[in-house]
């Protein structure tokens, strides 16, 4: 699942490349996505190949291959929700959270889903995201796991959040506040570490646990 500007320009260079063989240039798509600078279209192209829908040939010049396409829709972060059952809590499963570059995270909800009680430590709302990239595979977090949430801003440095940005992206990072930005960190050495104004960042919950599919 993309934000709508992932999915603009992902269908962008899907038919530009049918008709052309070639990709368009990032001026060309900045033009295209009506943005105002080549750094808007950098993170778009980062997350799209993060998310492992395209790939950079870096040894030739505009040359971008789509691997998969997707149906596409996004939203606003929802409310959540939680209630007791027994030894078990249910809560809200939503869509995929990129352990990569950022994307809008939160899509409608597929759903219910039972955890375990003693994953939930206050009365504070919860939810689970589907996780998908590998920016925090030495923090043990998978492509695939089930991230469970709590939905709060209340974080210290070293916190494992879902970090909204410029009011329309958000990713899974490792929180770091410094005295003028914030850093989201990676656990990958292969994915750099992010840093923005405190204004561009708001905390959209804290990572409690994590479940997993063998």
């Amino acid at each position: 699942m993309l934000t709508s500007k992932q999915a603009k320009l992902l269908d962008y260079l899907t038919n530009t490349l049918k008709d052309n063989n070639i990709s368009p240039s990032f001026d060309e798509m900045r033009k295209y996505l009506g943005l105002s600078s080549k750094s808007g279209v950098h993170r778009l192209i980062s997350s799209l190949e993060e998310r492992g829908f395209i790939k950079r040939l870096h040894n030739k010049a505009r040359a971008i291959k789509i691997i998969k396409e997707e149906d596409y829709t996004s939203s606003s972060l929802p409310e959540t929700y939680s209630s007791t059952n027994g030894n078990s809590y249910k809560i809200f499963i939503y869509g995929s959270i990129a352990a990569g570059t950022p994307l809008e995270a939160i899509q409608n909800s597929e759903g219910h889903l039972n955890v375990p009680i003693d994953m939930i430590k206050n009365n504070n709302q919860h939810y689970a995201l589907k996780v998908s990239g590998e920016s925090m595979i030495n923090a043990g977090i998978l492509d695939g796991d089930i991230a469970i949430l709590e939905k709060t801003n209340d974080v210290i440095n070293g916190d494992i959040v879902v970090a909204l940005i410029d009011g329309q992206e958000a990713t899974l990072k490792r929180f770091r506040k410094k005295t003028n930005s914030i850093a989201l960190e990676p656990a990958n050495k292969k994915f750099e570490t992010r840093i923005f104004g405190l204004g561009r960042v708001l905390i959209q919950g804290k990572l409690v646990g994590l479940i997993r599919n063998y």
